[in-house]
């Protein structure tokens, strides 16, 4: 352990995520947060989103102090969940998958009621401002080229210009709904038709990338730093290439390009206070920037890269 390490206050750390039981630990960031941080010393708590209230202005949740292990089907102790003022944590971890929704959304307003006294990571506010497919927008010089809309006839004037297009919704997480029109495709009108009636909000248009066959590289920034990725790359004859998709994982290096992507969104990161943030790049295009729960912790160290709980570890406890 270094001397940084052991220089630093046992923390009070709640990470608010879906169900702890059903979680894939194999691949799943938050367990190893939470490893890294008992293994430092901190005391660990878990509680799910849909037992948070406020009243007179404290927010609080059922909290069960919890002690994790790298044990298949064994991996996680709880005590009783007993109702906590949440601003008693020295450390919040918004850690619950999308979607994207008001249940989502409300909670950032919840816990932008605690935080920065206690450290939100990420910051809530942000986090609700800066959706994935929203945030990425502000570098249009780095994507490919984006349409948000439902209005069927800028679709059609979007896929008269570029061809081939790629639809999916506009806080969709995981590969979910991503279709790939093609140029003439019959099925358009029956996918726009679909769309209509099961999303409210815009979606997502870009022009399709065909380099994604070999691969989408998940980038992970440390506080607005790159400090390690993975390459995904699909499976079969499917155009996507999440994991919990059937997505491979390969060990991958840093282009030139990506690393001036990097540096080019990292500053805005840090100022929004976006600590865990991971990129999608394909062929050199910027393609999301996700920072509600971010994924990849796991694959990158399990293919012999860097620990990066560890990283992310370090620089909350620099903010604290």
């Amino acid at each position: 352990m270094t001397k940084e390490r052991t220089s630093v206050a046992k923390l009070k750390v709640a990470v608010q995520m879906d169900p702890i039981e059903k979680i894939n630990i194999a691949g799943d960031s938050s367990f190893a947060m939470m490893l890294e941080a008992q293994a430092r010393g901190h005391a660990l708590f878990y509680y799910t989103p849909d037992t948070m209230a406020m009243r007179d202005g404290k927010v609080s949740a059922m909290v069960s102090s919890v002690v994790v292990r790298d044990v298949k089907g064994d991996h996680a102790t709880l005590q009783p969940a007993e109702r906590t003022d949440l601003g008693t944590m020295d450390v919040v971890l918004l850690r619950q998958d999308p979607p994207f929704d008001m249940a989502y959304i409300t909670t950032t307003h919840l816990l932008e009621r605690i935080h920065p006294k206690t450290l939100v990571v990420n910051d809530p506010a942000s986090v609700r401002n800066a959706p994935e497919k929203i945030l990425v927008t502000e570098f249009p010089d780095l994507m490919p080229a984006t349409l948000i809309t439902r209005d069927k006839a800028e679709i059609e004037a979007f896929r008269r210009e570029h061809g081939d297009v790629v639809m999916k919704p506009l806080y969709g997480n995981g590969g979910a709904a991503v279709f790939k029109v093609s140029a003439k495709d019959p099925n358009f009108g029956s996918l726009y038709d679909l769309f209509s009636v099961t999303f409210r909000e815009p979606w997502v248009i870009q022009r399709f990338l065909p380099k994604v066959v070999d691969g989408d590289k998940r980038i992970i920034l440390v506080d607005g730093v790159a400090l390690g990725a993975v390459n995904r790359v699909p499976s079969g004859d499917d155009i996507r290439s999440n994991m919990v998709r059937g997505g491979a994982a390969e060990t991958t290096e840093l282009s030139p390009r990506e690393r001036e992507i990097c540096e080019r969104i990292g500053p805005t990161l840090r100022q929004q206070g976006l600590i865990f943030v991971g990129i999608d790049v394909i062929d050199g295009h910027l393609t999301e920037i996700n920072v509600t729960s971010p994924t990849g912790l796991r694959a990158i160290k399990r293919l012999g890269g860097p620990d990066l709980a560890a990283a992310l570890w370090d620089a909350i406890e620099s903010k604290r």
